[in-house]
């Protein structure tokens, strides 16, 4: 079994979100990344599709984005 200080544990190895939050306020994790370059890069390119949903990325632990 796997410990909270482990480097298996998501949470270190995969620390950066892309949060959706669509155009009723619902917001959704779409992904969990090692760098924030690469989920900043996958929030752009959702964000490019011009659909009403807003993208962003942060960080494990970061408040949401209001």
């Amino acid at each position: 079994m796997l410990g909270r200080d482990t480097m298996s544990d998501n949470n270190d190895v995969l620390p950066w979100l892309v949060i959706r939050q669509d155009d009723n306020g619902n917001r959704y994790r779409v992904g969990r990344y090692a760098t924030q370059e690469e989920a900043q890069k996958i929030a752009d390119g959702l964000d490019s599709r011009g659909h009403k949903q807003l993208y962003w990325v942060e960080r494990m632990g970061q408040g949401a984005r209001p």
